[in-house]
């Protein structure tokens, strides 16, 4: 018995996992069955959604179409209003050229005229003091319409004003830019549509800007000054520099070198020329200046009637007192051994101003051959292309050429002058050691 209560007890145990896996089976199947008629419910409601929606879709559909149609007819009727505004605007515009006549031309060359003139304004001083100009020809150049009256007699008024203002010379007030590109308040002189001048020298037009400006550089001394009577005058007619070419020239004249920017053009040559140019004018000047006393000297010995040791004549005429041996050839030894000793002295440094005289154009040569060496290493390098590359070369060659010349065809006339005068006084004291020994000779 208890054999087969344990048997039974084993195939319950055996027989547990496959009556578990029944159970689970008939859960999901009770679940799906259960998710089928949820669904089923929602797909109704989605159903029921649809066909009401449906209804309402095509009722838009309709007023869609309705509206498509009206909008169709509207554009017809568009249509047919646009192509009818189109043949009157042809009609107006065929009667329109046909009464404006020539006044079309008339009114291009309006537009020319005024584009013409606002590029000149735009380069005239007069607009430095009157800016505002400008902009009232912009709508009639610019402008494809036909002018107004107004704008016509502006353009009038405009070409009037300028010409008026280019024959005046007015002073009025003015902001100016320096060179640092400050501005500074100061007193403008403008001189018809030339120049335009300040206290401190010429000033320029800057069409960018609109403004007044120093020129980077003033010209010469010369034309300063005149504009300093310019500024300073009230009254009456003053002389002053003006440009008829608006500034060609002004700006020419600053762009040429001064006397000492030419001198720096020679280098190191051009130096020494000048070095031994100043050294050679300041002794001969010195030698003039010694020799002109001396001559004066002599003059006064000759009337004296004692011999003074300050100047060659009264030297030789003391060696003469010392002789009192009374023998004439002796007195006329004596007398040519002081002339010979007082010769030197009045011929002192005409060798060296001579040198100098003849170095001078040598030095000049060289510098030329230097100048001409190194423009032709310039065109070497960078062929000849660019003049400028090569205007330091020909500048040097020129400029030590020309400082040679000026240095010694003066100095040539400085020699001439002290040997004809040093010539002098040795004549003077021959003939006065001559007629001394005459004297001696009749007594």
């Amino acid at each position: 018995m208890k054999k087969h209560i344990l048997i039974t007890l084993l195939l319950l145990s055996c027989a547990h996992p496959v009556l578990a896996e029944h159970l689970g089976l008939d859960q999901l199947l009770r679940d799906v069955k259960k998710s089928q008629g949820i669904e089923a419910k929602i797909n109704k409601v989605r159903e029921a959604q649809f066909l009401a929606e449906k209804n309402t879709q095509q009722e838009l559909l309709q007023a869609t179409l309705a509206e498509l149609a009206k909008q169709e007819r509207l554009s017809a009727q568009l249509k047919v209003h646009l192509d009818t505004n189109e043949k009157k605007l042809s009609a107006l515009e065929t009667e329109l050229k046909d009464r404006s006549g020539v006044l079309g031309e008339l009114f291009g060359v309006a537009r020319q005229a005024a584009g013409d003139l606002k590029a000149d304004l735009s380069q005239s001083l007069v607009s430095a003091q009157f800016p505002d100009r400008i902009s009232q020809l912009n709508t009639l150049s610019d402008s494809k319409a036909l002018p107004t009256i107004e704008q016509l007699e502006k353009l009038w008024y405009t070409l009037q004003h300028e010409m008026t203002e280019s024959g005046k010379v007015v002073y009025f007030n003015r902001q100016i830019e320096q060179a640092s590109g400050k501005p500074v308040d100061a007193k403008v002189i403008r001189i018809g549509s030339f120049n335009a001048l300040s206290e401190a020298g010429y000033l320029q037009f800057s069409p960018d800007t609109g403004r007044l400006t120093y020129l980077a550089r003033q010209p010469e001394s010369r034309y300063l000054s005149l504009v300093e009577d310019m500024a300073s005058a009230q009254t009456g007619p003053v002389a002053v520099g003006i440009d008829p070419t608006r500034g060609v020239i002004l700006s020419m004249l600053i762009q040429a070198p001064t006397a000492l920017e030419r001198i720096q053009q020679g280098g190191f040559i051009g130096f020494i020329i000048l070095a031994l140019g100043a050294l050679g004018f300041s002794y001969g000047i010195f030698r003039l200046i010694n020799l002109t006393q001396t001559g004066q000297k002599m003059n006064a010995q000759m009337n004296a009637s004692t011999a003074s040791a300050d100047n060659p004549l009264g030297r030789v005429f003391i060696a003469a007192e010392q002789d009192n041996s009374g023998d004439t050839d002796n007195l006329e030894l004596i007398l040519d051994e002081a002339i010979t000793r007082e010769i030197p002295i009045l011929e002192k440094g005409l060798p060296m101003i001579k040198l100098l005289a003849a170095v001078a154009p040598l030095l000049g040569l060289l510098g030329t051959v230097t100048g001409m060496i190194a423009t032709f290493q310039s065109i070497s390098l960078f062929g000849t292309g660019d003049p400028k590359l090569m205007a330091g070369g020909i500048s040097q060659a020129l400029v030590t050429t020309m400082l040679g010349l000026c240095v010694a065809i003066p100095l040539l006339f400085l020699h001439s002058l002290l040997a004809s005068r040093s010539r002098m006084l040795v004549q003077i004291l021959d003939e006065q050691t001559t007629g001394l020994i005459s004297r001696r000779a009749e007594k």
